[in-house]
This record gives C-alpha cells, sequence and structure tokens, in this order.
C-alpha cells in the first residue's frame, strides 16, 4: 500500500533536510550490492530519526536491527559528545559493510556493533538508554519491547518502526500471516501499556514514538 503518491513523497524530500553525501553513497552501495534493499531506513525517515536524535541529544542509543547501517549513522548525529551508539544485528555478513561507513562517518569510535540474537544481548547491556529504534525482526517486537523496557528510565523514547506493515495492520488477517498478527497486538499493547504514551506517526511504512513515564 502507499500512503502518499510518488509525487507528494518527493516533494516531502526536497523539502527537508538534504541527504548527506555519506548516505548518499552508501544507499546507492547497499542497492547494488546488498540482498532486499528496500529494508534501507532512506532519506526522509533518515532526515526525520536525525533531527529526533538531535532533540533529545542521547549520551546512549540502542539500535535493534543495523542492516547496512544506515539508521544508525542517522541516530549518531544527535549523540552527545560522550555518547555511545549500540546496534544490534544478526546477520554477521554485513558487520564489515556497516564498519566501513561508520568509521568513515566519524562516529565509527561512538558505534559499537553487536552481533547475534538481540534477545540475549539486551540483557547483557548494563545501561540505561535514552533513545531506542527497533527495526528487525516483526514478530519478535513484542519481546525486544519487554527487553528494552528493563533498560530505559522515565523520560527514554522508543521508536518503533515499520509498524503499519504496508496497510496490512487495517486489512482481513489472513490466518497464516503472523507477522501482521504480532503486529496488530504490538500496536495494541503501545497504545494501551501504561508505563508509556505513544503516537504513531505515518511516514513512510509507520514508525511509532512511545515515551517512557
Amino acid at each position: 500500500m502507499h500512503f502518499l503518491s510518488p509525487l507528494l513523497e518527493k516533494y516531502i524530500e526536497d523539502s527537508s533536510a538534504n541527504e548527506p553525501e555519506l548516505l548518499k553513497e552508501l544507499s546507492r552501495e547497499t542497492h547494488l550490492k546488498v540482498i532486499q534493499p528496500r529494508m534501507i531506513t532512506g532519506h526522509f525517515q533518515g532526515r526525520v530519526l536525525s533531527m529526533l536524535s538531535k532533540i533529545i541529544n542521547p549520551t546512549n542509543i540502542l539500535e535493534i536491527g543495523t542492516y547496512t547501517g544506515y539508521s544508525a549513522l542517522c541516530l549518531a548525529e544527535g549523540l552527545s559528545k560522550e555518547g555511545q551508539l549500540h546496534t544490534i544485528d544478526i546477520n554477521e555478513e554485513l558487520t564489515d559493510f556497516q564498519r566501513r561507513y561508520f568509521d568513515e562517518s566519524g562516529y565509527g569510535s561512538q558505534i559499537i556493533q553487536h552481533t547475534g540474537d538481540a534477545l540475549e544481548i539486551i540483557p547483557q547491556l548494563n545501561i540505561d538508554f535514552d533513545l531506542v529504534f527497533i527495526d528487525a525482526e516483526k514478530r519478535e517486537y513484542l519481546k525486544y519491547f519487554e527487553a528494552i523496557m528493563q533498560k530505559t528510565v522515565p523520560g527514554s523514547i522508543i521508536l518503533s518502526d515499520n509498524v503499519l506493515w504496508s496497510g496490512k495492520v487495517v486489512e482481513p488477517l489472513d490466518a497464516k500471516d503472523k507477522t501482521t498478527k504480532v503486529l496488530v497486538a504490538y500496536n495494541q499493547m503501545l497504545k494501551n501499556d501504561p508505563r508509556i504514551e505513544t503516537v504513531l506517526l505515518p511516514i513512510r511504512d509507520g514508525l511509532t514514538l512511545s515515551r517512557v513515564l
């Protein structure tokens, strides 16, 4: 489902901050060399992540789902000088790809890569995170959320990506579609959980912003 026309999407991008040259190159190489390049965050959403991070000015960021590193670099733009970004991905084949761009960006020393199952890695991180971005296996979103709630404090911001799932969340549910079922349950949980307040933004494939109370 396309929520906006391509013409309007182009206008929105053109009316927002320019995409940094390094991220343009990262996007280009991702589309040339990596499977499922549509998973990349992209220009407009990347500028949204950058702006939110700059507003928050976090000391510690957690990202679940690195892919080729685009969103991590956008989030890193708002890090405090002594801040760190911990990013987790299960695909070790992309680690060197990510690191090359991280180091070229100037944020390399602040970005810590973790490879493996996020549900195993998160409990090992003895850190309170100011900002969390969830963009990994959708069927694990409910578990990710509970894991990261143990690593946040009042005022922490949790961003959840792809929560509209190409519009499937409002379509008749196919009993075999476990991913959409989980995302519908996840969105309802975010709405009703008394530990947070939430707003769902119609940005790209849906981006939920939740604030820990």
